[in-house]
């Protein structure tokens, strides 16, 4: 059983089969630096996605890398890098950075796969795709990527997680998302305050600050959704409000600005 554990985590591979979802076309080579990577098992594209092996790809930049089992996560550690991935979650952990895939960690065969992409983000390569050939081109990068304790603003990590907590503490991981992304869309925009703070505490905008919920110890998604964010994670589009349409069914948003999603609990609207 160990054997069987430990083959998933160290030959990051593919899907979980959902039913309905689009699956592949040809399967595409990758390479290294020109040179055609030996896959443990063959790359898939799901919804226009490439995902491989993560176990190819690492052992193959990072000689040195050894995996584990720990906690019902592969864990992979190599010289700058620390990475994890749990089956069945929307991101991978590289670095203490959250790097959010809306399809999920796939699994085949016993073997787990991650996007292409976010895997060489990840050990800091860079991606290209060979039209001619169909194959997709990484190149290796002078290290991993930036620690999640360097690249995170703590100040706005702090108010982000809370905000999102007192918010959607109870809803799923995609409606953290877009609450966090709300804030930072309201943050970039001209029409609001330019830090997280000043959009979180703007008069009259979040309920929690009015009835100190903003205060509440987030939990521990509520705290991966804000660096989610912060990395980049979006399900909400541009929006810059959102109501829960059962508690506000006739709000100012709903009735002046535009409709983008609803997510979980909570409608979001540009």
């Amino acid at each position: 059983m160990k054997k069987r554990v430990l083959s998933a985590v160290l030959c990051l591979t593919m899907v979980i089969a959902l039913a309905g979802q689009a699956t592949a076309v040809e399967s595409p080579s990758i390479r290294l630096d020109g040179e055609t990577l030996p896959m443990e098992t063959a790359p898939v594209v799901i919804n226009r996605t490439t995902y491989v092996c993560y176990w190819s790809v690492v052992r193959a930049m990072y000689p040195d890398a050894t995996a584990a089992w720990e906690n019902g996560q592969a864990v992979v550690r190599a010289e700058g890098l620390t990475l994890t991935i749990q089956l069945g979650a929307k991101y991978l952990v590289a670095n203490g950075r959250y790097l959010y895939f809306p399809d999920g960690v796939q699994v085949r065969d016993g073997n787990i796969l991650v996007p292409v992409r976010t895997l060489a983000h990840a050990l800091g390569a860079d991606v290209t795709w060979d039209s001619g050939s169909g194959a997709v081109e990484l190149r290796s990068g002078t290290g991993p990527i930036l620690s999640g304790d360097q690249y995170y603003n703590a100040d706005n990590l702090y108010w982000l997680s809370h905000i999102i907590y007192a918010e959607s503490g109870n809803q799923p991981l995609d409606g953290k998302i877009a609450v966090g992304n709300v804030v930072l869309n309201r943050m970039n925009s001209p029409m609001f305050p330019n830090t997280v703070y000043g959009v979180v505490f703007q008069r009259n905008q979040f309920t929690p600050v009015a009835n100190g919920s903003i205060y509440l110890e987030p939990n521990e998604e509520s705290v991966a959704a804000a660096k989610l964010c912060m990395d980049g994670a979006n399900t909400a589009g541009s929006s810059l409000y959102f109501v829960n349409p059962r508690t506000a069914p006739n709000s100012w948003a709903s009735r002046n600005r535009p409709y983008v999603a609803t997510i979980g609990a909570h409608a979001f609207f540009g």
